[in-house]
């Protein structure tokens, strides 16, 4: 790891419940402060790609995500000093309500855990809609729940008026946190949405432009600037050093040997196939690979962590965009499809069949592809009866039902990715379901209480449901850039 980020200052965007506008007011804030001339750190906490393309348009900064359940609370720290490394302040937008983190899990992953790892103040914001007194035994129930979590400031949402404002100021007074902030409802910021949240930012840039202006202008005019920055100074020091893509290759534990079965033996000791972690950091130095990446309006589910250490292992990473680009880019050797919404451009994936094409035939070299719920749909023979790629031989169509959650996976097959037995933890979030052919054979067996196997191993192919964040297991790079070189 390199030198510590434990000076910057920072502050999280924390809210009693999800649709109280915390995604209005951490965009708004990082933008106003960028206009002021600040470089500003955007964070995120919990798995959400779409929440920081809008964060990365505000503050022309990679968007990233700091999830305790993902990658473990011993990388919060490291993850948060590698994206804020030379910035003025940070700002870490909250996920679901304040105390709201992995089920069963007591704090683990929720805004108050992270807020705690990072050391750091929090604003809440609350939606007083529909209160006027009682928003000081909420605000004061907030603040003193967990003695560990410092409320510096409370900025009210959806106020009505004048009057409502002074009603909730006088009852505030006594709650003992400040008001930093009044947002009135009749200036709420249209962000539209479907079915799994925000559209993404590559989807509707010229709109998301407009929308974090006015999202900017909101906060510029409704909240206290200088007295959230000086919130912001008041964070504690961290004593973490920053994350680094490189170190933590060479550093990086080495993948389980396989087990007899999944769920019936205890989780084996750590084993290394022998030369694979120094075969592959010192081959990245000697032979470059070529990996192409997934882009554009169909597949924006990544995390930067992905690209950094694959390039970090000596890869060329190289985007691409399926609904346009007819052909992989040229020497391609290895393929990751992230998540996006591909059951919306189901039509423009079809239709370019040249592409499809090319996805097939590197599949049948048997280079290593890596696919993730959307690329999982984008692999299949037919998504709600439109043809993809064909290299699976299942097929994807849309439900009703909403399929979300974390998820505590171990590997059940030897694949591109990791060994039978490797253990990592993911992320579901999609309202599709994928029907297998005969002879499938699963990446993933799925601990409780989702006790079931899921996705697809096949030749060079791992394919799932499962979002994971490679920061938690580096190995996964140094493996599957190994497959690029030899097959």
């Amino acid at each position: 790891m390199t030198s510590s980020s434990s000076a910057v200052p920072r502050l999280v965007i924390a809210a009693p419940s999800s649709g109280s506008g915390k995604t209005t007011v951490a965009t708004g804030l990082m933008a106003a402060l960028t206009a002021r001339g600040l470089t500003v750190s955007p964070h995120k906490v919990g798995p959400d790609y779409i929440d920081p393309g809008y964060h990365a348009l505000a503050t022309g900064r990679v968007g990233r995500n700091l999830d305790a359940y993902l990658c473990g609370p011993e990388l919060v720290g490291p993850l948060f000093a590698h994206g804020a490394r030379g910035c003025d302040v940070a700002v870490v937008e909250g996920v679901m309500g304040m105390f709201d983190g992995a089920a069963g899990e007591g704090e683990l992953a929720s805004t108050a855990h992270v807020a705690k790892l990072l050391r750091a103040p929090v604003v809440l914001v609350v939606d007083a809609s529909s209160q006027s007194r009682s928003v000081a035994a909420l605000v004061h129930g907030f603040a003193s729940w967990d003695p560990e979590v410092r409320v510096g400031g409370v900025i009210l949402n959806k106020v009505a008026s004048d009057r409502h404002e002074e009603l909730l100021r006088e009852a505030l007074e006594s709650a003992g946190v400040p008001v930093l902030g009044v947002l009135r409802r009749v200036a709420q910021v249209d962000t539209p949405g479907r079915h799994l949240g925000l559209v993404p930012v590559a989807e509707r840039r010229a709109e998301a432009v407009e929308a974090v202006a006015a999202m900017a202008a909101q906060v510029e005019r409704g909240c206290d600037l200088e007295g959230l920055l000086a919130l912001a100074r008041g964070a504690g020091a961290l004593s973490c050093a920053a994350w680094d893509a490189a170190a933590a290759l060479a550093s990086s534990p080495p993948p389980p040997l396989p087990v007899p079965s999944w769920g019936s033996a205890p989780d084996p000791a750590p084993q290394t196939p022998e030369g694979l972690k120094d075969e592959g950091v010192h081959a990245g130095r000697r032979q470059q690979v070529k990996v192409a990446v997934a882009g554009g309006s169909a597949f924006t589910f990544s995390y930067a962590e992905h690209t950094e250490l694959l390039r970090a292992a000596g890869a060329e990473v190289v985007t691409f965009d399926p609904l346009h680009d007819e052909q992989l880019p040229e020497g391609t050797n290895g393929l990751v499809i992230g998540g996006g919404f591909p059951e919306v451009y189901a039509s423009e994936l079809s239709a370019n069949e040249p592409l499809r094409k090319s996805v097939a035939a590197l599949a049948e070299t048997g280079a290593p592809i890596a696919a993730e719920c959307a690329g999982l749909l984008y692999l299949c023979r037919e998504l709600d009866g439109l043809p993809m790629c064909g290299v699976l031989d299942a097929s994807a169509r849309m439900t009703e039902r909403l399929t979300l959650g974390y998820r505590d996976a171990v590997a059940v097959s030897d694949s591109v990715l990791a060994v039978a037995g490797t253990r990592m933890r993911g992320h579901e979030f999609h309202r599709t379901v994928v029907e297998p052919g005969a002879g499938a054979v699963a990446a993933w067996g799925m601990r409780a209480p989702t006790r079931r196997l899921e996705g697809f191993v096949q030749d060079g192919v791992h394919a799932s449901y499962l979002h994971t964040h490679w920061a938690s297991e580096p190995g996964v790079a140094l493996r599957f850039l190994e497959r690029c070189r030899t097959s």
